[in-house]
């Protein structure tokens, strides 16, 4: 009697490649966990639920979506221009808003006393990214979603650095040299501080800076400058005039020079 033939190993499964997708979506994709402890607070609208339901309408957004595109470093080197919230959502997950000022405005007409509201609103990683918006609206809520959407789309990126001379060699989260940036007839200049100095600025430039990733900067200001729009916006100009600068290799490797988030 023959032997059997030996029972051969069941054929394993060839692995299947794992596709690669931006931090944002693969947090939307994610499943929700719910915790049973405790009462549950509301926290406002879920930031990624957007992203569940997106479908990209521009060539951008079908290559984030696709995974072609996994950094927003990379989406702002394709040149192609950034028109949909989600796909800053989804290269750029937990960005943080702040809404900086709500004004009523008041308008009489024919029919009646017209009511509508101006928001400035800001967003930002703290880590090298900044945007700011202002809109106007009939309603406070869908007036401050609309301009969170705007700041999101008007992002630049922060060049930071050391450039103070009280501080020793290193990296640093200041600006690198000194800028002005103003709006109306607010005027503000940021000057590069040392470290554990703080940001000597204005309540609303705080903000700005705070979210844009820069812990340290001196500060002067002149004109009107009791305007919050008109300081906020001046700060926000002072940012886009750093990143608009040219600078050389060799002054960018001496003062530690970093445009955007700072990458391991």
């Amino acid at each position: 009697m023959s032997e059997e033939a030996a029972p051969t190993e069941e054929e394993v499964a060839p692995e299947e490649e794992t596709v690669q997708v931006a931090p944002g979506l693969a947090l939307a994709q994610a499943p929700i966990e719910h915790s049973d402890d405790g009462p549950r607070r509301r926290r406002g609208p879920d930031p990624l639920a957007a992203l569940r339901v997106w479908v990209p309408r521009t060539r951008l957004g079908r290559m984030v979506m696709s995974g072609e595109i996994l950094t927003y470093e990379q989406a702002l080197a394709t040149g192609l221009p950034i028109r949909e919230a989600e796909i800053v959502d989804a290269l750029l997950p937990g960005l943080e808003d702040d809404v900086l000022n709500v004004n009523m405005i008041q308008r009489m007409t024919d029919s009646g006393r017209r009511v509508r509201f101006n928001v400035l609103c800001a967003v930002g990683n703290g880590d090298g990214y900044v945007g700011l918006s202002i809109c106007k609206g009939k309603e406070v809520a869908s007036t401050i979603q609309k301009a969170i959407i705007q700041a999101k789309l008007n992002l630049i990126p922060v060049m930071r650095g050391n450039g103070s001379w009280e501080s020793s060699e290193g990296p640093g989260n200041s600006v690198p040299f000194k800028t002005t940036g103003r709006s109306g007839s607010t005027r503000i200049t940021l000057l590069p501080a040392p470290a554990g100095k703080g940001l000597v600025i204005g309540a609303y430039g705080r903000r700005v800076l705070a979210l844009a990733g820069v812990s340290d900067v001196w500060s002067r200001s002149s004109g009107q400058t009791r305007s919050t729009i008109n300081f906020a916006k001046a700060t926000f100009n002072a940012l886009v005039e750093l990143s608009r600068t040219k600078i050389s290799d060799d002054l960018r490797r001496r003062l530690q020079i970093t445009v955007g988030r700072k990458l391991a």
